[in-house]
Protein backbone atom coordinates (compact mmCIF):
# COMPACT_ATOMS: atom_id res chain seq x y z
CA UNK A 1 0.00 0.00 0.00
CA UNK A 2 1.26 3.16 -1.09
CA UNK A 3 0.64 6.67 0.56
CA UNK A 4 2.61 10.34 0.48
CA UNK A 5 1.89 10.52 -3.45
CA UNK A 6 1.23 13.93 -3.22
CA UNK A 7 2.15 16.62 -0.94
CA UNK A 8 2.45 20.35 -1.11
CA UNK A 9 5.94 22.19 -0.70
CA UNK A 10 6.55 26.04 0.17
CA UNK A 11 10.03 27.26 -0.94
CA UNK A 12 13.26 28.66 0.98
CA UNK A 13 13.30 31.88 -0.56
CA UNK A 14 11.81 34.00 3.23
CA UNK A 15 13.95 31.08 5.40
CA UNK A 16 16.25 32.31 8.31
CA UNK A 17 17.59 31.30 11.76
CA UNK A 18 17.08 34.38 13.19
CA UNK A 19 14.68 33.59 15.92
CA UNK A 20 15.94 30.51 17.93
CA UNK A 21 12.32 28.72 18.34
CA UNK A 22 13.91 25.27 19.19
CA UNK A 23 17.28 23.41 20.49
CA UNK A 24 18.90 23.21 16.76
CA UNK A 25 19.74 26.98 16.43
CA UNK A 26 23.32 27.26 16.57
CA UNK A 27 26.17 30.00 16.00
CA UNK A 28 27.03 29.13 12.50
CA UNK A 29 26.13 31.58 9.77
CA UNK A 30 22.93 30.43 7.65
CA UNK A 31 23.90 30.05 3.89
CA UNK A 32 21.09 30.80 2.31
CA UNK A 33 21.71 30.09 -1.40
CA UNK A 34 22.92 26.37 -0.54
CA UNK A 35 20.00 26.26 1.70
CA UNK A 36 17.34 27.27 -1.23
CA UNK A 37 19.77 24.85 -3.32
CA UNK A 38 18.56 22.13 -0.69
CA UNK A 39 15.50 22.59 -1.18
CA UNK A 40 15.38 22.06 -4.84
CA UNK A 41 17.60 18.89 -4.40
CA UNK A 42 14.39 17.56 -1.83
CA UNK A 43 11.78 18.21 -4.03
CA UNK A 44 13.91 16.32 -6.92
CA UNK A 45 14.49 13.42 -4.54
CA UNK A 46 10.61 12.97 -4.32
CA UNK A 47 10.02 13.34 -8.17
CA UNK A 48 12.59 10.39 -8.68
CA UNK A 49 10.54 8.09 -6.21
CA UNK A 50 7.16 9.07 -7.46
CA UNK A 51 5.54 11.92 -5.60
CA UNK A 52 3.93 14.56 -7.19
CA UNK A 53 4.84 17.76 -5.43
CA UNK A 54 2.54 21.16 -5.78
CA UNK A 55 4.35 23.98 -4.90
CA UNK A 56 2.72 27.20 -3.28
CA UNK A 57 4.76 30.20 -1.65
CA UNK A 58 6.20 30.72 1.43
CA UNK A 59 5.33 33.44 3.56
CA UNK A 60 7.43 37.12 3.44
CA UNK A 61 7.05 37.43 7.23
CA UNK A 62 7.60 33.77 8.83
CA UNK A 63 11.16 32.39 8.85
CA UNK A 64 9.93 28.93 9.22
CA UNK A 65 7.61 29.10 6.10
CA UNK A 66 9.87 26.50 4.13
CA UNK A 67 8.38 23.90 7.27
CA UNK A 68 5.66 23.07 5.60
CA UNK A 69 4.50 20.53 7.31
CA UNK A 70 3.54 22.15 10.44
CA UNK A 71 0.87 24.10 8.31
CA UNK A 72 -2.08 21.44 9.08
CA UNK A 73 -3.22 17.67 9.28
CA UNK A 74 -4.47 16.67 6.27
CA UNK A 75 -6.79 14.03 5.31
CA UNK A 76 -8.97 13.40 2.16
CA UNK A 77 -10.61 16.74 1.95
CA UNK A 78 -10.32 17.47 5.19
CA UNK A 79 -7.49 20.02 6.44
CA UNK A 80 -6.76 20.75 10.48
CA UNK A 81 -5.02 24.45 10.49
CA UNK A 82 -2.47 24.69 12.92
CA UNK A 83 -1.64 26.82 15.79
CA UNK A 84 1.69 27.58 15.65
CA UNK A 85 4.30 29.65 17.63
CA UNK A 86 4.49 33.33 18.30
CA UNK A 87 6.84 33.90 15.81
CA UNK A 88 5.34 31.80 13.11
CA UNK A 89 1.64 32.92 13.72
CA UNK A 90 1.43 34.28 10.29
CA UNK A 91 1.53 31.19 8.72
CA UNK A 92 -1.92 29.74 9.72
CA UNK A 93 -3.67 32.66 7.45
CA UNK A 94 -1.28 31.89 4.94
CA UNK A 95 -2.18 27.94 5.19
CA UNK A 96 -5.58 28.77 5.38
CA UNK A 97 -5.33 30.41 1.85
CA UNK A 98 -3.44 27.87 0.19
CA UNK A 99 -4.76 24.89 1.45
CA UNK A 100 -8.72 26.16 0.17
CA UNK A 101 -6.98 26.99 -2.84
CA UNK A 102 -6.57 23.56 -3.03
CA UNK A 103 -10.55 22.70 -2.21
CA UNK A 104 -9.81 21.39 1.30
CA UNK A 105 -12.35 21.72 4.19
CA UNK A 106 -10.95 23.82 6.92
CA UNK A 107 -10.88 22.59 10.58
CA UNK A 108 -9.80 24.82 12.62
CA UNK A 109 -8.18 24.19 16.47
CA UNK A 110 -9.67 26.71 19.07
CA UNK A 111 -7.38 29.87 20.29
CA UNK A 112 -5.45 28.75 23.15
CA UNK A 113 -4.55 25.14 22.07
CA UNK A 114 -1.24 24.20 20.63
CA UNK A 115 -1.28 22.38 17.40
CA UNK A 116 1.86 21.44 14.90
CA UNK A 117 -0.30 20.10 12.29
CA UNK A 118 1.18 17.17 10.01
CA UNK A 119 4.86 17.27 12.50
CA UNK A 120 3.20 16.43 15.35
CA UNK A 121 0.62 14.27 14.13
CA UNK A 122 1.49 11.37 11.79
CA UNK A 123 -1.23 9.58 9.78
CA UNK A 124 -0.73 5.58 9.78
CA UNK A 125 -3.95 3.82 7.65
CA UNK A 126 -6.67 4.04 10.56
CA UNK A 127 -3.78 5.88 13.20
CA UNK A 128 -2.69 8.56 14.35
CA UNK A 129 1.15 9.38 16.11
CA UNK A 130 0.75 11.91 18.53
CA UNK A 131 3.36 13.98 20.14
CA UNK A 132 2.32 16.15 23.37
CA UNK A 133 4.00 18.74 25.41
CA UNK A 134 5.78 20.87 23.51
CA UNK A 135 4.24 22.23 20.26
CA UNK A 136 0.97 20.50 20.83
CA UNK A 137 -1.85 19.65 23.03
CA UNK A 138 -3.89 16.39 23.47
CA UNK A 139 -6.95 18.62 23.18
CA UNK A 140 -5.91 19.66 20.24
CA UNK A 141 -5.01 16.51 18.74
CA UNK A 142 -8.18 14.84 20.14
CA UNK A 143 -10.09 17.47 17.37
CA UNK A 144 -7.78 16.58 14.91
CA UNK A 145 -8.06 12.71 15.06
CA UNK A 146 -12.09 13.21 15.54
CA UNK A 147 -12.23 15.27 12.27
CA UNK A 148 -10.05 12.43 10.15
CA UNK A 149 -11.93 10.03 11.64
CA UNK A 150 -8.02 8.38 12.85
CA UNK A 151 -7.33 6.30 16.09
CA UNK A 152 -5.09 8.68 18.13
CA UNK A 153 -2.10 7.03 19.60
CA UNK A 154 -1.34 9.82 22.23
CA UNK A 155 3.01 9.73 22.83
CA UNK A 156 5.10 12.22 24.29
CA UNK A 157 8.77 13.10 23.50
CA UNK A 158 10.95 14.02 26.32
CA UNK A 159 12.17 17.54 27.00
CA UNK A 160 15.09 19.70 26.87
CA UNK A 161 16.78 19.82 30.47
CA UNK A 162 19.02 22.35 31.87
CA UNK A 163 22.28 21.54 33.82
CA UNK A 164 19.90 20.96 37.29
CA UNK A 165 18.01 18.55 35.16
CA UNK A 166 15.04 20.96 34.75
CA UNK A 167 12.86 21.23 32.29
CA UNK A 168 13.62 23.91 29.56
CA UNK A 169 11.52 26.66 28.47
CA UNK A 170 12.47 28.49 25.16
CA UNK A 171 13.46 32.29 25.69
CA UNK A 172 11.67 32.87 21.60
CA UNK A 173 8.50 31.26 22.10
CA UNK A 174 7.88 30.71 25.92
CA UNK A 175 7.07 27.27 25.11
CA UNK A 176 8.39 23.90 26.83
CA UNK A 177 11.16 22.58 24.65
CA UNK A 178 12.70 19.68 23.57
CA UNK A 179 15.24 18.09 20.83
CA UNK A 180 12.05 16.51 19.72
CA UNK A 181 9.65 18.91 20.20
CA UNK A 182 7.86 17.73 17.09
CA UNK A 183 6.60 13.96 17.03
CA UNK A 184 8.38 13.27 13.35
CA UNK A 185 11.80 14.17 15.35
CA UNK A 186 11.23 11.13 17.10
CA UNK A 187 9.55 8.46 14.75
CA UNK A 188 8.85 8.02 10.80
CA UNK A 189 5.91 5.77 9.18
CA UNK A 190 7.51 3.80 6.79
CA UNK A 191 4.47 1.51 5.72
CA UNK A 192 1.10 1.58 6.82
CA UNK A 193 -0.49 -2.10 7.95
CA UNK A 194 -2.78 -3.85 5.83
CA UNK A 195 -5.24 -6.38 6.15
CA UNK A 196 -2.46 -8.66 5.21
CA UNK A 197 0.82 -7.27 6.36
CA UNK A 198 1.74 -5.09 9.55
CA UNK A 199 2.87 -1.68 9.50
CA UNK A 200 6.67 -0.53 9.40
CA UNK A 201 7.54 2.39 12.27
CA UNK A 202 10.98 4.06 12.93
CA UNK A 203 11.73 4.96 16.12
CA UNK A 204 14.23 6.69 18.68
CA UNK A 205 13.28 4.98 22.04
CA UNK A 206 15.56 7.66 24.02
CA UNK A 207 13.41 9.94 22.60
CA UNK A 208 9.64 8.86 24.33
CA UNK A 209 8.81 8.71 28.25
CA UNK A 210 8.66 5.62 29.77
CA UNK A 211 4.58 5.14 29.07
CA UNK A 212 5.32 6.37 25.72
CA UNK A 213 7.55 3.46 24.84
CA UNK A 214 5.34 0.82 26.70
CA UNK A 215 2.54 2.27 24.21
CA UNK A 216 5.55 1.76 20.79
CA UNK A 217 6.51 -1.38 22.41
CA UNK A 218 2.88 -2.58 22.54
CA UNK A 219 1.55 -2.21 19.14
CA UNK A 220 0.88 -5.01 17.72
CA UNK A 221 -0.06 -3.93 14.00
CA UNK A 222 3.82 -2.99 13.04
CA UNK A 223 7.24 -3.95 12.97
CA UNK A 224 10.00 -1.85 14.52
CA UNK A 225 12.98 -0.46 13.84
CA UNK A 226 14.64 0.97 16.65
CA UNK A 227 16.83 4.42 15.60
CA UNK A 228 19.68 5.50 17.70
CA UNK A 229 19.32 8.65 19.62
CA UNK A 230 22.71 9.55 17.41
CA UNK A 231 21.15 9.49 14.40
CA UNK A 232 18.25 10.98 16.03
CA UNK A 233 19.35 13.82 17.18
CA UNK A 234 22.64 14.52 14.90
CA UNK A 235 21.49 13.25 11.58
CA UNK A 236 17.63 13.99 11.75
CA UNK A 237 17.45 10.13 10.90
CA UNK A 238 13.42 9.76 11.22
CA UNK A 239 12.24 13.33 9.96
CA UNK A 240 11.99 11.54 6.46
CA UNK A 241 9.17 11.01 3.73
CA UNK A 242 8.08 7.69 2.91
CA UNK A 243 5.65 6.13 0.25
CA UNK A 244 5.53 2.63 1.84
CA UNK A 245 7.72 1.48 -1.24
CA UNK A 246 10.55 4.13 -1.26
CA UNK A 247 11.87 6.55 1.40
CA UNK A 248 13.45 9.70 0.79
CA UNK A 249 15.92 10.28 4.45
CA UNK A 250 18.76 11.95 5.80
CA UNK A 251 22.24 10.93 4.05
CA UNK A 252 23.69 10.78 7.60
CA UNK A 253 21.92 8.03 9.33
CA UNK A 254 23.86 4.62 7.62
CA UNK A 255 22.26 2.65 10.43
CA UNK A 256 18.67 3.14 9.27
CA UNK A 257 18.93 3.39 5.90
CA UNK A 258 20.34 -0.36 5.90
CA UNK A 259 17.44 -1.19 8.02
CA UNK A 260 15.59 -0.12 5.33
CA UNK A 261 17.09 -1.13 2.46
CA UNK A 262 17.22 -4.81 4.16
CA UNK A 263 13.08 -5.00 3.60
CA UNK A 264 13.28 -4.02 0.50
CA UNK A 265 12.91 -0.44 0.03
CA UNK A 266 14.29 2.15 -2.30
CA UNK A 267 16.68 4.98 -0.25
CA UNK A 268 17.03 8.17 -1.68
CA UNK A 269 19.07 10.25 -0.07
CA UNK A 270 19.95 14.62 -0.60
CA UNK A 271 22.85 16.64 0.87
CA UNK A 272 20.97 18.57 3.63
CA UNK A 273 23.00 21.37 5.86
CA UNK A 274 21.41 24.68 5.91
CA UNK A 275 17.84 23.51 6.41
CA UNK A 276 18.53 21.82 9.54
CA UNK A 277 20.05 24.80 11.37
CA UNK A 278 16.23 26.33 11.76
CA UNK A 279 15.88 22.48 13.51
CA UNK A 280 13.85 20.80 10.55
CA UNK A 281 14.72 18.77 7.70
CA UNK A 282 12.95 16.29 4.75
CA UNK A 283 9.82 15.70 6.21
CA UNK A 284 9.58 18.95 7.67
CA UNK A 285 9.63 20.74 4.15
CA UNK A 286 6.43 18.85 3.16
CA UNK A 287 3.12 18.48 3.68
CA UNK A 288 1.35 15.52 2.85
CA UNK A 289 -1.91 15.92 0.90
CA UNK A 290 -2.74 12.31 -0.30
Amino acid sequence: MTFNRKILMSDAENYSIDQPINPYYGTDPLDKERAIAEHASIRQALESIGVEVITTPSPADSQDGVYIANWALIRGEVAVIARLPNVRRAEEAFAVAALEKLGKQIVRIPEGLKFSGQGDALPCGRYLFCGRGYRSDAEAQAIAAAATGLERIQLRTVPKRDDDGQPVINATSGWADSFYYDIDLAIAVIREPSLTAPGLIAYCQEAFDEPSQAVLAGLKDFEKILVTEDEATEAFATNLVSTGEAVVMSVNAPMLRSELEARGLRVVCPEVSELSKGGGYIRCTTLSLS
